[in-house]
């Protein structure tokens, strides 16, 4: 589940690029992308405690900004940092509607060197698009 970061797209937010063979692996890896912004190193997210996430829309890019802006609502209310998604998407007559059960713990301070604090995803530039079998997602977070 490959991702980037994208220097020079915007200035004072950070940006990703995230892909994925399935539509599921690309929501998983821009989840990982914008915790990977917050937790410089991943592997140190114990997968102790489970999340399950529902989110739904008509569209695909709103579908995407609405799960990654529960990430950060959970990360903000809770003090949840996840280091892996499981993601499964239906299309139910034109609705998306996405599952996620998210693994992770609380923040801690000794442990996980944190990067930045993500505010939110922004709309700036923001895309999801399918070229031929991938998809990719282009994301700007404020922070």
């Amino acid at each position: 589940m490959p991702y980037k970061f994208v220097e020079n797209l915007s200035i004072a937010d950070t940006a990703f690029q995230a892909s994925g063979s399935s539509l599921e692996e690309m929501f998983e890896s821009s989840a990982l992308a914008m915790t990977n912004v917050m937790v410089k190193d991943l592997k140190k997210i114990e997968l102790k405690k489970r999340r399950k996430m529902t989110v739904s829309d008509k569209s695909i890019e709103k579908l995407l900004f609405n799960f990654l802006q529960e990430i950060i609502y959970l990360k903000d209310a809770e003090r949840l940092v996840f280091g892996k998604y499981t993601v499964k998407i239906k299309d139910r007559a034109g609705t998306y509607s996405l599952v996620c059960i998210a693994l992770g713990e609380k923040v801690d301070m000794d442990k996980h060197e944190l990067v930045v604090d993500v505010k939110a995803v922004t709309y700036h530039m923001f895309e999801v698009k399918q070229e031929g079998k991938k998809w990719k997602a282009q994301v700007i977070l404020d922070i």
